[in-house]
């Protein structure tokens, strides 16, 4: 069977299924989404208005048994940058979506009155029905009762509250293996979604397969990817400790960003690490490694319970509990887990808010360190949509502007994440020019910078950061079509038989003949292809540049800037 696109306009309330266009064929997840998107939607639209579009796509690798690709990329115009963007989740409607045919989802359009609806995917069938009984609740109560009224294992794509509000950090949460929450987290796409009047997606159980042209030229390549996965230094770090291991190296290297953001090391910095975090997890009958999607070998999520062993949050991330713990000077993990999981049900991103959090702190708001009142005010304000909640729900950038506040950590107006660029000059040119706003994951300079995976550059110096992140973020952005987890990216940088295994698996599933030149070449068109969507919208090289306070204050230990020039940043583009 081959694999169709579901179109849903929401206008007329129409749906259809479509055969994909031959110059979409070789694409898949990120690649897929960003070339819908740039084909589809005028840069200049509003993007909460009727003509942005919102693009769900399963990898190229999505419901084969290929270790580690569960990752569901969605993508559109986003409210919180006004780029075009894709942030992409575990969970496993991924894999359903491509066992059903799915190539993609387009949904385009808005209704004109207040009614919400749901869509159901099932066997060559997408249908749009009005939604009651869920409106306004979060997001574990629409994965129950999305279950009650189908399976245990239907596939649930849903917003909160805030995607409802349209919110700009609203994100789309998707679910797990064990009901839990997974987050299309940065850029406000849940907004998106709620403007189109849509609760949740549900994906109907299948019996279907994806067709592999070679099966056991695929079964070899997949053997050999999962060792190389398995076997890698980092993704058993990942397993024991989760990415929260990044807590103590990043305080080391004196660029773990702190009180919004004014020095780079957190004296509590012990109280919330990976090592406490998973002694805690053991001492209180949790789960220390825990897979977001079936498949996955590394295992870097888990389930953290409170003082009286009961669940408290899943997914405990290193970017929430740095945003959280160091940069509003939180040093308790129960604090920070229930914050953690009132933001999983809210749909609201858990880098974007807590540094929101951070600027909302440094205005007065509340006191830095105040773990309880970041919890009251997610759960009396952002979820309830009073004004405070709404500047809140909207972001950083929000905060600063409605309370006179200078040092706002944003490119783009997203907020930036847990690596300050002073320190790492690295993440600071992937921040910089990332289509996206800032955000690590787009050219994980990490790897390099402070790990000390595919080689090292220092991350003090000026010397090969540019060229370190454009190749990540060409890489990356190949990795983000093929429906992989990043994390394949440890062993892909220092394990030789890594990357030709994975392209021996897409070889293998298609019936095709990709080289490592090729892979390559798409991620350069990706990267060009959101760039030439960003310039149509009016963005310049002049909005590839981090706030001016990164160049005025110098941040300890190091007492470092950026200190990066314009003309550097630029020099990335030169592919």
């Amino acid at each position: 069977m081959a694999d169709k696109i579901f179109r849903v306009n929401m206008t007329d309330l129409s749906t259809s299924i479509e055969d994909v266009p031959a110059d979409w064929a070789g694409h898949g997840g990120r690649g897929l989404t960003s070339t819908i998107v740039a084909a589809e939607v005028e840069p200049t639209c509003h993007p909460l208005g009727k003509n942005n579009k919102l693009v769900f796509a399963p990898g190229l690798l999505s419901g084969t048994t290929a270790a580690n690709s569960g990752r569901l990329s969605c993508g559109a115009k986003s409210p919180l940058t006004g780029t075009i963007k894709e942030a992409n989740a575990g969970g496993t409607s991924a894999q359903m979506l491509a066992r059903l045919g799915v190539k993609a989802i387009i949904i385009e359009g808005m209704p004109e009155g207040d009614t919400w609806y749901n869509l159901h995917l099932s066997e060559d069938s997408i249908t749009i029905n009005e939604e009651t009984e869920l409106i306004g609740k979060g997001n574990f109560a629409v994965a129950e009762a999305v279950e009650n009224r189908f399976t245990k294992k239907t596939g649930v794509i849903t917003i909160g509250p805030a995607g409802e509000m349209k919110l700009a950090a609203a994100n789309i949460s998707v679910k797990d293996p064990d009901s839990k929450m997974r987050s299309n987290g940065r850029g406000g796409l849940g907004a998106v979604m709620g403007s189109k009047k849509i609760k949740f997606i549900s994906v109907a159980e299948t019996t279907r397969k994806v067709e592999i042209a070679e099966p056991e030229a695929f079964k070899t390549a997949n053997r050999a990817f999962a060792k190389a996965l398995i076997d890698n230094p980092i993704s058993q770090a990942l397993g024991q400790y989760g990415t929260n291991v990044l807590v103590n190296i990043i305080n080391e290297a004196g660029a773990l960003p702190t009180k919004n953001f004014t020095t780079g090391q957190f004296e509590g910095h012990e109280k919330i690490s990976g090592e406490t975090m998973h002694d805690t997890i053991v001492a209180r009958g949790g789960k220390p490694s825990h897979n977001c999607h079936p498949g996955c070998v590394i295992k870097c999520s888990q389930v953290f319970n409170g003082p009286d062993k009961q669940y408290r949050t899943s997914g405990f991330e290193y970017e929430s509990i740095w945003a959280l713990g160091a940069d509003c000077c939180v040093d308790d993990l129960d604090y920070v887990a229930e914050a953690d999981n009132l933001m999983d049900d809210i749909g609201v991103d858990s880098i974007e808010i807590p540094v929101a959090f951070g600027v909302a702190m440094e205005a007065g708001v509340l006191e830095f360190g105040d773990g309880a009142g970041i919890c009251r005010m997610l759960k009396e304000d952002v979820a309830k949509g009073t004004p405070l909640g709404r500047i809140i729900g909207n972001g950083a950038g929000s905060v600063g502007r409605a309370f006179g506040v200078t040092r706002v950590p944003v490119v783009k107006n997203q907020a930036i994440p847990a690596y300050d660029p002073r320190a790492i000059k690295g993440i600071g040119i992937t921040y910089a020019t990332s289509t996206q706003g800032a955000d690590h994951t787009m050219g994980y300079t990490i790897a390099t910078n402070i790990l000390g995976v595919g080689g090292s550059v220092d991350p003090l110096t000026h010397e090969g950061q540019v060229e370190l992140s454009r190749n990540l973020q060409i890489a990356t952005a190949a990795i983000d079509s093929t429906g992989m987890c990043l994390f394949i990216a440890f062993a892909a940088l220092d394990d030789a038989t890594c990357l030709p295994s994975l392209i021996d698996m897409l070889n293998a599933r298609f019936g095709i003949a990709l080289t490592a030149d090729d892979v390559v070449s798409l991620g350069q068109y990706i990267l060009k292809t959101e760039r030439a969507f960003n310039q149509a919208a009016g963005f310049t090289n002049l909005d590839d540049r981090l706030p001016e306070f990164f160049a005025e204050e110098p941040i300890a230990p190091h007492n470092v800037v950026w200190d990066m020039s314009g003309e550097e940043i630029d020099t990335f583009w030169n592919f």
